[in-house]
């Protein structure tokens, strides 16, 4: 399928979603982050942002980055509002053909599902490598099907934080896993139901 394909749906799945004025960061990053010192951070598939101005609010500079026109642009006029427009820039990235420049203390990929053409491994390898010294690659996915999901496909195979890690393939001498588990949650939906989850997460630190 073609860009143009992926960026039509996904500019369809969030522009029939209502815009949030605060939206609730990921309870996975919450946890992760909490206490860390700010430095630069990369949000991949930064959806309704999220989790790019919880980051912002707590001093981070950071890159959003989102296939969709609607999510960068929803983004950005939120990050205006709350005038940390220093902090965030929003941008439009295919990562299925490049990946964002720079150097980051923090890089995010929460539910980094997609149907369309995308080679994950390779996006989060080149995501460790954009990493500096110390910084930390966190990854979460689905394990289970939320109701409210856009696939509701019951044989999707959900892979494990293990089995993402030994795909990226990184070298233990540089990058180690701290953390590799699966882990339940009560999660809200866009139309506010709530349903048990299950969230694979993986983070890696380079260490080197």
């Amino acid at each position: 399928m073609s860009t143009t394909d992926a960026v039509t749906f996904w500019d369809g799945v969030h522009a029939a979603r209502p815009a949030a004025d605060a939206p609730r960061p990921n309870a996975r990053l919450t946890e992760t982050v909490t206490g860390l010192p700010p430095g630069d951070a990369l949000d991949l598939g930064c959806g309704n942002g999220g989790d790019t101005l919880w980051l912002a609010r707590l001093g981070w500079r950071v890159t959003a980055t989102d296939i969709s026109h609607v999510a960068v642009e929803r983004v950005t006029a939120l990050a205006r509002s709350y005038g940390m427009d220093d902090r965030v820039t929003a941008v439009r990235a295919d990562l299925h053909t490049s990946f964002p420049a720079g150097a980051f203390d923090l890089v995010c990929a929460h539910y980094l599902h997609t149907s369309f053409d995308l080679d994950r491994a390779t996006v989060l390898r080149a995501a460790a490598h954009a990493l500096r010294p110390g910084g930390r690659l966190l990854v979460v996915d689905h394990g289970s099907v939320a109701p409210w999901s856009w696939n509701q496909d019951p044989g999707i195979h959900a892979a494990g934080p293990r089995e993402v890690a030994a795909g990226i393939g990184l070298s233990p001498e540089t990058w180690r896993v701290e953390r590799a588990d699966a882990a339940r949650r009560i999660a809200t939906g866009p139309d506010g139901s709530t349903a048990e989850v299950v969230d694979h997460v993986l983070l890696v630190r380079r260490t080197a």
